[in-house]
């Protein structure tokens, strides 16, 4: 992404992400954040030392910070001479919001910046029933059907821990503006990119979307257990939980082989997955007493070295300090960051993430002096 400029206007997470993952790929993100800045840097506690929201240093690594007030004719006069060089621009306002600022798309950017990738990020888009509201990320996954597959019976439907709607969301977002850099390889135009969470997450509903559509049966909450595979789902060994990932049949008589229950391979009740799904109650008793002689560590070693797919229930601090996710590259630090690695490996352009998170307005004057505005100019723009 290297000789990409990017000109981000988002906040919070889907759009931050977005950018940051640019960033690390090379591409100079100027993040143009209101003049109270971005409402991220205040989402905490925790706080790093710089006072920002540690949520905040997740997501804006390697990009350039100055504060704009773009209801403000002169902030804007600064976005038009940034927007001059820029390839990129991405935006999560409330639809509308950039036509009252005089910097819709179709109308305002696109005749003046014909090379000009817009990616807008909403909740629900710019139209139709829900059109024009705003979107938060654990909203959507109970509109869309998330938390209707998401806990059990005990818990009743449940959030996912993590804003999966808005990650997703993000890397949508990303994908789209990848694919409209690469058009306008071929026709010399730009285009809006259109990213929202509430197609994000009906997106998810795979495989249980597909499954209503086929029989008519209301998806309902599984745990940790999967609807189509059998078993799939969460156990406890002898010293803690482990989560078993079984496909196919080959599998299941390897792991019967394994835990020293090789007659489950061979009763009628689990000799295939259909069998396994009708009779998922009867197998996970037989499973969970076979795994009581276990410790979770031997276990999920010997299987996976098996070919079956386990693994250890771990904390956060247990996941970030595995020795494959240092090997992975998946924990970076520089000077006093410490953040998450990049998922995205290319082998002839590595990214990296080499950039610390801005502080609020830090290069307000180079970025003035880039935009042909005098770095003099106040912070009231």
């Amino acid at each position: 992404m290297a000789g990409i400029r990017v000109v981000d206007l988002s906040r919070v997470l889907a759009g931050p992400l977005c950018t940051q993952m640019l960033a690390d790929h090379g591409a100079d993100v100027i993040k143009i954040e209101p003049p109270f800045g971005d409402e991220t840097r205040r989402l905490g506690p925790p706080f790093e030392a710089s006072g920002d929201a540690a949520y905040f240093t997740a997501l804006n690594r390697g990009k350039r910070s100055i504060g704009l007030d773009l209801a403000q004719p002169e902030g804007r006069q600064v976005l038009h001479g940034l927007l001059r060089d820029a390839d990129v621009l991405v935006e999560n306002f409330l639809p509308g919001t950039m036509r009252k600022w005089q910097l819709d798309f179709e109308r305002d950017l696109a005749p003046r910046y014909p090379r000009l990738v817009y990616c807008s990020i909403t909740g629900f888009g710019g139209d139709g029933p829900l059109g024009s509201l705003p979107g938060y990320d654990a909203v959507l996954q109970a509109m869309c059907g998330l938390m209707s597959v998401n806990g059990s019976t005990q818990s009743g439907p449940t959030r996912i821990g993590v804003p999966i709607v808005d990650h997703l969301t993000g890397y949508t977002a990303m994908s789209g503006i990848l694919m409209a850099l690469l058009a306008r390889q071929r026709t010399g135009s730009g285009q809006r990119v259109e990213a929202a969470l509430f197609d994000t997450a009906l997106s998810l509903l795979v495989p249980h979307a597909a499954n209503w559509l086929c029989s008519g049966q209301t998806p309902g909450l599984t745990g940790n257990a999967h609807p189509n595979i059998a078993p799939y789902d969460q156990f406890e060994a002898g010293d803690g939980p482990v989560f078993l990932g079984i496909l196919n049949d080959g599998q299941f008589r390897r792991f019967c082989q394994q835990v020293g229950r090789a007659d489950l391979a061979a009763d009628e009740r689990f000799q295939s997955n259909a069998a396994r799904l009708r009779n998922a109650g009867a197998l996970r008793g037989e499973i969970e007493r076979a795994l009581r002689a276990f410790r979770r560590e031997d276990l999920c070693r010997d299987l996976m070295a098996a070919g079956v797919a386990a693994g250890p229930v771990n904390s956060v601090p247990q996941a970030l300090e595995h020795a494959h996710a240092q090997h992975r590259g998946m924990r970076v630090g520089q000077d006093s960051y410490r953040g998450l690695g990049l998922p995205i490996k290319l082998s002839g352009t590595p990214g990296c993430a080499c950039g610390v998170p801005p502080a609020f307005d830090e290069h307000r004057a180079g970025i003035l002096t880039e935009a042909g505005r005098h770095a003099t100019s106040t912070k009231s723009l």
